[in-house]
């Protein structure tokens, strides 16, 4: 879990089915002393574990990725560039969760997601 290591939460705002949540990533992290150094960059799959996290803490369990149906990484994150994100996510359960969810700041996106948990 990256939560207060990687990553602290600032705000978290739930509405009927949408959780936005500003984080403020920590630049001297260790992931980032060897990705990359001296040009330090959020990992895909940490971004992803970040939205996950974030979505077990507000449905207060743990959920595993059963399908990843689309993801696009659309700007390299910089976590001194921009230390602080927000996060969208919103879901529908059924018999799994169904997540669509995004990362941003300002007019930039990082990422969309769709996915299936468990």
């Amino acid at each position: 879990m990256f939560l207060n290591d990687l990553y602290n939460i600032l705000n978290f705002n739930c509405l009927e089915d949408e959780l936005i949540s500003e984080i403020r990533l920590n630049a001297s992290h260790r992931l980032y002393q060897g990705h990359f150094p001296g040009m330090p960059v959020t990992p895909g799959v940490v971004q992803l574990q970040i939205a996950k996290e974030l979505l077990e803490q507000h449905l207060h369990k743990n959920i595993r990725l059963d399908t990843l149906r689309t993801c696009k990484f659309l700007h390299i994150l910089n976590p001194v560039e921009n230390p602080r994100i927000q996060i969208h996510i919103k879901w529908r359960i059924s018999e799994t969760i169904e997540v669509t969810a995004s990362a941003e700041s300002g007019e930039t996106i990082f990422f969309k997601v769709q996915a299936t948990y468990l």
